[in-house]
């Protein structure tokens, strides 16, 4: 840590965007909070969810909207538009301007979606290859503590003050992440001249994606996993109602308790990745994650947090490990069409297994569908840890 934070750009860069981060968390939680008040309906809350997730699926054309520019004047730019996105906020007053809430999650959706492919080309070129475990280490363990915080207070904050003052401070946070990345002294190289046609160029991280083997077998083992993983956002609330035979609320003590070992897991990821390799340090999350869904079953409260502990843990380590070969093993050019190809990848599993557990725990016990997300996470990990490819650490 102490090696990327004593270059004053990462420095710069790390302060905004973990101001920035501290924002859109804090709003997200609000505007979902802010649905319901005007509404009285948890679906129309649901709704805001849905509305920052679904651009995901046009990830490829922000990717080949990366590669065509210089990121860094990209970032600006669009954390600058981002901030005017979120001034209509100030206009909702009632059920009927609930349309406005959608209307901006969208538009904060298509953002992220640039801003997730342009940061991650950005952090590869402003750090040496030796250093970009430690620079994903740094801003993961950013977005974790982060992740404890911001909701808690963005919804107090609502209750408070209002969602007109959320969208202002969050406003704000792009304002500074956009002044940040302008203080920069980044040198980044002029873009690839353009000598594709339009679908080869959209299909060229794909492509790359395909030839690389160790970048291909980490995006296969993860988008498995994540085909299940995503049973745990109904399935935390199975564990402390029937589980633990508390109130729905605890759920919130659970997410916590998972976001201090996502804390852990990040502080942690750089190191374990210098010492066995990105591919294995994902694959050992795999491991550990599913160990923690196994707890879950227990209706033992101290076996239950210390599951959450792990699965918190092993979450950052498999993100940290497949962004870090990410960035290490595509050229620049293509760094973010190929970031939006594994978004794609891994992202739609997730989706799909979120709405599959919702409607699978009306049939299923809960804990059979714990220890088929273990069983299924943990033969993910195992079949990465084997493959002889990945037994290529990083540089140290």
């Amino acid at each position: 840590m102490r090696r990327v934070l004593a270059r004053r750009d990462m420095r710069l860069y790390v302060a905004g965007q973990t101001l920035s981060m501290f924002g859109d968390r804090a709003l997200w939680l609000a505007l979902a909070v802010w649905a319901k008040t005007l509404t009285g309906s948890s679906a129309a809350a649901g709704l805001v969810i849905l509305g920052v997730s679904a651009p995901a699926l046009l990830a490829p054309l922000p990717g080949l909207l990366t590669d065509r520019v210089k990121r860094r004047p990209l970032l600006v730019v669009t954390n600058v538009a981002t901030a005017a996105a979120v001034l209509p906020l100030l206009l909702v007053h009632d059920r009927a301007d609930v349309w406005i809430l959608y209307a901006v999650t969208v538009a904060y959706g298509c953002a992220y979606t640039v801003l997730g492919a342009g940061e991650s080309a950005l952090v590869a070129t402003m750090v040496p290859a030796e250093l970009l475990a430690e620079a994903n280490g740094v801003l993961q363990t950013a977005r974790e503590g982060l992740r404890l915080v911001a909701p808690l207070a963005g919804a107090a904050l609502f209750t408070a003050v209002g969602g007109a003052a959320v969208a202002l401070i969050d406003a704000a946070t792009f304002l500074i992440a956009a002044a940040a990345l302008l203080a920069m002294r980044v040198s980044e190289p002029a873009p690839a001249p353009r000598t594709e046609r339009v679908r080869a160029a959209l299909l060229a991280g794909v492509r790359h994606l395909r030839v690389t083997v160790p970048l291909r077998q980490l995006t296969t083992a993860s988008g498995a996993a994540l085909l299940v993983v995503g049973f745990s956002e109904t399935l935390t609330f199975e564990v402390a109602g029937r589980g633990l035979g508390r109130d729905p609320s605890f759920v919130g003590v659970l997410i916590a308790i998972q976001g201090v070992g996502a804390v852990a897991g990040a502080a942690t990821a750089a190191a374990l990745v210098r010492r066995v390799g990105e591919g294995h340090i994902a694959g050992l999350g795999m491991i550990v994650f599913s160990a923690g869904t196994t707890l879950l079953m227990s209706g033992n409260l101290a076996v239950v947090l210390a599951g959450k502990v792990l699965v918190g843990v092993g979450i950052p380590w498999v993100i940290v490990g497949l962004v870090t070969l990410l960035q290490r093993l595509t050229p620049g050019p293509l760094q973010g069409r190929v970031y939006s190809a594994i978004d794609v990848l891994v992202g739609t599993p997730q989706t799909i297994s979120i709405a599959l557990g919702a409607v699978l725990i009306a049939f299923v016990d809960y804990r059979l569908l714990l220890l088929v997300e273990a069983a299924v996470v943990a033969a993910a990990g195992a079949w990465l840890l084997t493959r002889p490819e990945q037994r290529v650490a990083a540089p140290h």
